[in-house]
């Protein structure tokens, strides 16, 4: 998996302070989207163990409280994402007690495969559905258009 960019420290990209990844590929490519960059599977750079390790770090460090991890891009449920999405998920579920994940992606929640559905058992909020230009609404909390549907799952 390639990732575009990564911040330790977020507060746009879901509720509280957060670390949010943006990995690459996305095969919904829609119009409008605001993150094209992300669409290619090879764009970004790889995300490595290192990445993978800084992001638990930084979640634990108690200098600055995160609530928890945000997962967006391109789409953290694209196929070619989906085992170093699921290992991160697991690693957060396991080493970072207390912290929540959201998770953004074009598919949404009816049409996801085993491997997908593997990973959206494993966040606490999923934001789902392409985005839709003619139903874009800057008024809505945490999408881009009004066809997006916001799940709240209890993991956490």
């Amino acid at each position: 998996m390639n990732f575009h960019q990564y911040y330790p420290v977020d507060v746009v990209n879901g509720p509280g302070t957060r670390c949010t990844l943006f990995v690459s590929g996305c095969v919904h490519q829609c119009r409008g989207c605001y993150n094209q960059s992300t669409w290619r599977l090879d764009s970004g750079e790889p995300f490595t163990q290192e990445a993978e390790d800084r992001i638990i770090a930084d979640l634990n460090d108690t200098r600055i409280r995160r609530r928890g991890l945000s997962l967006s891009g391109g789409d953290p449920l694209h196929p070619a994402n989906i085992e170093a999405v699921l290992r991160l998920v697991k690693r957060v579920r396991e080493e970072c007690p207390g912290k929540d994940i959201w998770l953004w992606s074009g598919y949404r929640l009816e049409e996801l495969d085993a491997a997908q559905r593997e990973v959206v058992n494993l966040v606490d909020t999923l934001i789902d559905g392409k985005f839709e230009q003619e139903k874009a609404d800057p008024s809505l909390e945490w999408r881009g258009s009004a066809n997006q549907i916001i799940h709240h799952f209890s993991v956490c």
